[in-house]
């Protein structure tokens, strides 16, 4: 059989070859010797069972067909069969089908006599179409039962309600039910079971590695029962050649673009504010790894998202190197934003949401189980190793392709897009619901689908053309998502250099602002919300700690401001300016002075202050034991407002500190096989076609080379001499003759090359390989034979 295979394989011409190779990519990962490796690896329970995962509903019930049609001696099928069984299904979508599977090779032969792959009884369930193995194979009682078709039909008519209703179950599949389990139903069904099995309807059979039981534990039902069963749907059951169509509602593209252009802005904002959360308040690394409940929590009311929400935003930065770990001490870590935050914060917004996209795109993390619980009942926390699924990336792919593959537009349910995937890919979609529902939860949230539909933008990011077919090598590749980057900065409104400031001290800012103007409104306001910040006096004060004067103060507000700037404001400004700096503070451990003396005898009797041991050493100044930092902070909670100065007496101007982990690179998964297009792709075929010439001319060695390799030849043959092997090279390079030579590769392979020497000296053989046109060298201690052409 693999004989026969392989030859087909080499049969073909380069085009299907290559063909082959694009539906199959892990069939030359690494490329193989030649088409015998090929066929080999193409047989391989593995390589059949991931392709077989790429097949649709339809495809698979095909091959499922093609199983059971085979023939019991010959094991072979034909077109025709398969078309009888897939009766209730138009002819031309089973041939159709039939043709994607023989481009697979997972049926091949000519129409007349097809071959099923064996890998794929291995690797699919041993029910084909969900029908039980024939009646002859389980009993003999049963196939005498079934080969007497009237006297079947009455039996099943006459069966009792409980019977026909367990008969019915096992139709549908599998056809495989035990006693007294919920497989068939109550312990009631019981009765019923036993009387299929006194009329030889159903068969006792056993567990596999296990005796039968005197009872028959497990029952299974023959196929030729089912298919009596399913005479209304067809032996292959409900047939459904094209894939069901979700009832969606449709949306005005221009409307779900806004929306979630707004949602991208949102999401944005919401990573901003928990990145600067953990930028002033680190939250500790938990032993077992990942974020803990409480600080989660914490980020989700800052963010002003829920617990999942959070969770899914501190996966994407953490996945877009944003977030890292830093060492706080022996046996502590601190989640802290990294260096490339700042780098990310100061671009524009649709850049950021580009990086953030890209991050969640590929990312092997699974954020929708964070607060579930494992196999252990432990709960999954944020950032936890417990979250790390190696599949992630392939379903949100496969969920947003899903809806990417609709009209634009289009909003379909949740639930009808599972129905969707599951028929596209049976096999992948099973167990990957929750990935799946994760997935479309995360695209709401990071703005790539917007009122439940998808984006032109995010149509964009997931229009990945793949290779450059006149950059082979890769060496100029291009950012797949810039052009979603750009039109989704088209979408958003433009950076605004100005605000609104209102009497109640609130700033409006109309729009993203730019990043000067959020650097100025970091300094000088408290955010409360997306667009609305507030002036305090603390907020004046640390604009006055930075260097900022009161005149800068309200030139700033001035030319920034839109609106009038309120007396309030000016008020708030100067006040704090005229208190700013009033008092001083040096290290003696630390000093206060002041000229203003009153004021020094206010801070010295006030009881707030007293931890800090003040003492008055002049008229003007005052000391304590403390640090600075401790004093400033302690006055300033007070309700002073002191600076810092140097020993000369200049003020100290001062930001507050800020960490940052380590910088590292994003967390993208890698592809699992190459993507092979042009020239890729060709120089693969070559290279599957020059490895079998050479496997081939190899065999056609003489019977000296190969019994010097130790392989089994008929008859006496001597083993030619390392002398005599020198001497043949010798007369070779004189008549420029030639020659079959043996030799041992760097791994110790036993190999035969088709050569004509050069030159023979310093130990080594230097000759050309006409058909590979290049000049191989041979260590003469490696050679074991030498024969002339023949």
């Amino acid at each position: 059989m693999a004989t026969t295979f392989a030859d087909q394989l080499r049969s073909l011409p380069d085009e299907a070859l290559g063909a082959l190779i694009q539906l199959r990519p892990d069939l030359v990962v690494p490329v193989p010797a030649d088409i015998s490796a090929l066929a080999v690896r193409a047989q391989s329970r593995n390589s059949v069972a991931r392709c077989l995962d790429g097949l649709d509903e339809f495809a698979l019930t095909i091959l499922d067909a093609a199983r059971l049609s085979r023939a019991a001696d010959t094991a072979l099928t034909s077109v025709d069969a398969i078309l009888e069984l897939a009766g209730t299904a138009p002819a031309e979508d089973v041939r159709v089908a039939i043709d994607r599977l023989r481009v697979r090779f997972l049926l091949h032969g000519p129409p007349e006599a097809l071959q099923v792959v064996g890998a794929v009884d291995e690797v699919t369930s041993p029910y084909p179409a969900g029908l039980g193995r024939p009646a002859d194979y389980l009993d003999a009682r049963a196939a005498a039962l079934c080969a007497d078709r009237a006297k079947l039909r009455r039996t099943v008519l006459a069966a009792p309600p409980g019977a026909r209703a367990v008969l019915d179950r096992l139709a549908a599949g599998p056809p495989v039910g035990a006693l007294n389990r919920p497989a068939l139903g109550p312990e009631s069904m019981a009765e019923p079971i036993r009387w299929l099995v006194e009329q030889h309807v159903l068969v006792p059979i056993s567990e596999a590695g296990r005796a039968p039981r005197p009872d028959g534990e497990l029952v299974e039902l023959p196929r030729e029962v089912g298919m009596l069963l399913r005479r209304e749907t067809g032996p292959l059951g409900v047939l459904r050649p094209l894939p069901p169509v979700p009832g969606a509602p449709s949306r005005d593209p221009r409307s779900a673009d806004s929306a979630g252009a707004g949602q991208t802005m949102e999401a944005v904002r919401a990573t901003e504010a928990i990145l600067e959360t953990l930028a002033a308040e680190p939250a500790p690394v938990l032993r077992t790894g990942g974020l803990g409940v409480r600080d989660l929590k914490r980020l989700a009311k800052v963010a002003g998202t829920d617990e999942a929400g959070t969770a899914l935003l501190v996966e994407t930065a953490y996945a877009a190197g944003l977030l890292g770990e830093t060492d706080a001490g022996p046996n502590q870590e601190l989640f802290l934003p990294t260096g490339a935050y700042d780098l990310w914060r100061a671009t524009g917004i649709a850049h950021r949401w580009g990086a953030l996209a890209r991050a969640w795109l590929a990312m092997t993390r699974q954020p929708g189980l964070v607060g579930r619980r494992d196999e252990r009942d432990r709960p999954i926390n944020a950032l936890a190793p417990d979250a790390e699924r190696a599949g992630a990336p392939q379903a949100r792919r496969e969920a947003l392709n899903a809806l990417a593959e609709l009209d634009t537009g289009a909003a379909p349910a949740t639930d009808d897009l599972l129905a969707l995937l599951s028929w596209q890919a049976p096999r992948r979609a099973r167990g990957r619901e929750a990935a799946h529902r994760d997935a479309y939860a995360g695209a709401a949230l990071l703005g790539i689908t917007g009122l439940g539909a998808l984006t032109s933008y995010a149509r964009l990011l997931l229009n990945d053309s793949g290779p450059d077919e006149t950059d082979p090598l890769g060496v100029h590749p291009e950012d797949a998502h810039a052009d979603a980057v750009r039109a989704l900065d088209q979408l958003l409104p433009a950076p605004v250099d100005h605000m609104l400031v209102q009497a109640d001290l609130t700033v409006i800012v109309p729009g993203p602002p730019e990043p000067d103007l959020a650097t100025e409104l970091d300094v000088l306001t408290e955010q409360e919300s997306a667009s609305v910040f507030r002036v305090t006096p603390a907020s004046v004060r640390r604009a006055l700690d930075i260097g900022y004067q009161a005149t800068d103060l309200h030139e700033l507000f001035r030319r920034r401001s839109r609106t009038p700037v309120p007396q309030t404001l000016t008020y708030l400004i100067d006040d704090a300016a005229r208190r700013h700096g009033g008092l001083r503070s040096g290290s003696a451990g630390s000093y206060l002075r002041s000229d203003d003396e009153a004021l020094l005898a206010e801070v010295l009797a006030d009881k707030r202050v007293g931890t800090l041991d003040l003492r008055r050493i002049a008229p003007t100044v005052l000391v304590s034991p403390r640090p600075v930092t401790r004093l400033l902070g302690a006055l300033r909670e007070a309700g002073y407002a002191p600076v810092a100065e140097d020993a000369g007496g200049t003020t100290v101007l001062s930001r507050p500190k800020v960490r940052r982990a380590p910088s590292r690179s994003p967390r993208i998964a890698e592809a699992s096989t190459p993507v092979l297009t042009g020239p890729r792709l060709a120089g693969v075929v070559e290279q599957l076609r020059r490895g079998d010439i050479a496997t081939r001319a190899a065999r056609r060695a003489p019977v000296t080379v190969r019994a010097a390799h130790g392989q089994a030849i008929p008859g006496l043959t001597a083993v030619q001499q390392h002398t005599q092997a020198m001497a043949v090279l010798q007369q070779a390079v004189r008549d420029k003759a030639r020659v079959w030579v043996g030799y041992v590769d760097s791994h110790g392979a036993t190999l035969s090359r088709l050569v004509r020497p050069v030159s023979l000296s310093a130990g080594y053989l230097r000759a050309e390989d006409e058909r590979g046109e290049s000049l191989h060298t041979f260590a003469l201690h490696r050679i074991t034979a030498a024969v002339t052409e023949e």
